[in-house]
């Protein structure tokens, strides 16, 4: 019996030997005749994989996730000659004005899901606002996110905290430097803003109040353990409570920097140079510098809001200058 199926498809392989070789040689060498060609190319897909990535911190687990990006004219927002950035830009193969990534960090300690800002959500006409539903892709909903960190009060970081006015994180406490938000929800300095600034203030006032009403606000001291494993970290400058965040599990450390490098491409050569949103331009390339070079010095994971999606990896050096090491796709949790 197996010999008998045997002959019957040597059979048929050399019955399509035949035909090919009729195609290829006998025919002309035109190929063989189509059989079942499309009437139609296939559409195309325009979605891309869902906006998350896994790599495990010791024992906790850590997700990127991403919100979307925004084109940013960095011409217009550095603090240095204009030559200087596009020469720059042109090195890595950028183009102005740059697509640049809003990034957001979800921690899973194993008895609590901590996320570390979370987007802009409506304040930026449907360019970001992805972080919910990739949120989901990753196996989470909203509800089950036990704190939100912010490690500042651009709207790019807190917009996704509501939704359609209501709580997006309705179990969720929200953590802040007390510097941060006394600044943003005080009416005199809401008062004192020039009339293109007041809708930074009434954003943060509009994405904290429910929060705030419910009670799930706690603003903290600087340098102090949020939770078990996650501490804040002074990184002022860019605002005046800009904070960052060091994580650690087992020994292995991750620093969520917010805002602290915005444009690689010039201020990981030039961290001196500073940007039209930053408070104290001095001060936030002096903590600039600062993160680098001990991020360098502890080989510490580096988790940044606007490096190119996931916004993981690590800064070694080349030259006299500052480079990023991305994190290896092979790094992805199983």
């Amino acid at each position: 019996m197996l010999e008998t199926v045997y002959r019957h498809h040597a059979w048929r392989i050399s019955w399509r030997a035949a035909a090919l070789a009729c195609g290829l040689l006998i025919c002309g060498g035109r190929g063989p005749l189509p059989v079942n060609s499309a009437s139609a190319a296939a559409p195309f897909a325009k979605v891309a994989a869902p906006g998350f990535f896994r790599a495990m911190l010791g024992r906790f687990e850590i997700t990127a996730l991403y919100d979307g990006a925004q084109a940013v004219d960095l011409v217009k927002l550095l603090d240095e000659p204009p030559t200087n950035t596009e020469v720059a830009l042109k090195s890595e193969f950028l183009e102005n004005p740059v697509p640049t990534s809003v990034n957001a960090f979800l921690i899973n300690t194993g008895s609590r899901l901590v996320l570390v800002d979370t987007g802009g959500a409506g304040f930026f006409g449907g360019r970001l606002g992805k972080l919910q539903s990739n949120l989901r892709a990753a196996g989470y909903e909203p509800d089950q996110i036990d704190d939100v960190l912010l490690t500042h009060m651009h709207r790019d970081h807190i917009g996704g905290l509501v939704l359609n006015g209501a709580r997006a994180f309705p179990n969720a406490m929200i953590h802040a430097d007390r510097r941060e938000s006394d600044y943003w929800l005080s009416k005199d300095n809401l008062d004192k803003a020039p009339d293109g600034a007041k809708a930074r203030f009434q954003g943060v006032v509009a994405s904290l109040t429910p929060y705030i009403d419910a009670g799930r606000y706690q603003p903290f001291e600087t340098d102090s353990e949020i939770i078990p494993g996650i501490r804040s970290i002074r990184s002022y400058g860019h605002t005046a409570g800009h904070t960052a965040y060091a994580v650690e599990s087992e020994g292995q450390l991750l620093w969520l920097t917010g805002d602290e490098i915005v444009a690689a491409a010039v201020q990981l050569a030039n961290p001196e140079v500073a940007t039209a949103f930053d408070t104290d331009g001095a001060a936030a390339a002096a903590t600039r510098e600062h993160m680098l070079e001990n991020a360098a010095k502890q080989r510490a994971l580096i988790g940044a809001a606007h490096l190119p999606f996931p916004g993981l990896g690590h800064i070694g050096t080349r030259g006299a200058e500052w480079q990023w090491v991305p994190l290896d796709y092979s790094a992805a949790a199983p």
